[in-house]
């Protein structure tokens, strides 16, 4: 995969196009969860949600540039 992408005329990273794919799904899977009222068995939720994020974001990377 290329290290940059050409989004209108400006470089970008991949991995800020990547980072707002997984922010776009992280949101829906929170939304999921939320609606399950998962939350409310987890002992610090907000903790839970950027550990949830960062673990999507990491696996997505991983994949992407193994």
């Amino acid at each position: 995969m290329p290290r940059e992408i050409d989004l209108l005329g400006v470089y970008m990273p991949t991995l800020t196009l990547l980072f707002l794919a997984t922010l776009a799904v992280g949101w829906a899977i929170d939304r999921f969860i939320a609606s399950l009222d998962l939350y409310t068995h987890a002992w610090h939720p907000i903790l839970l949600r950027v550990s949830l994020f960062i673990c999507f974001y990491g696996a997505v990377a991983l994949y992407v540039y193994q």
